[in-house]
């Protein structure tokens, strides 16, 4: 496939400059990042929680759970009056 792209100047001059500093015409250089790009990334596998439960193991036994309460308690939010007038 070939694909005509009209670019500004200054953005030719920048990838110019970036395919110069790796040893790569400009044509190489725009290529090579149009690849990089298209590339479909790999399906992941359902996440299941394992990582979270094998995380918990590591620390599993050294709180109490009043300490765990202490830890991760949240301040109780409080109604404010509400003038529908």
């Amino acid at each position: 496939m070939t694909v005509i792209v009209e670019l500004q100047p200054d953005v030719e001059r920048g990838l110019l400059a970036q395919a110069q500093l790796h040893g790569m015409s400009l044509q190489e250089y725009v290529q090579q990042i149009i690849v990089r790009e298209a590339r479909v990334p790999e399906s992941q596998p359902p996440r299941t929680g394992q990582d979270l439960i094998d995380a918990c193991a590591k620390v599993r036994g050294l709180f109490t759970d009043e300490e765990i309460d202490t830890l991760f308690s949240r301040n109780p939010s409080h109604a404010r009056p509400v003038d529908f007038e």
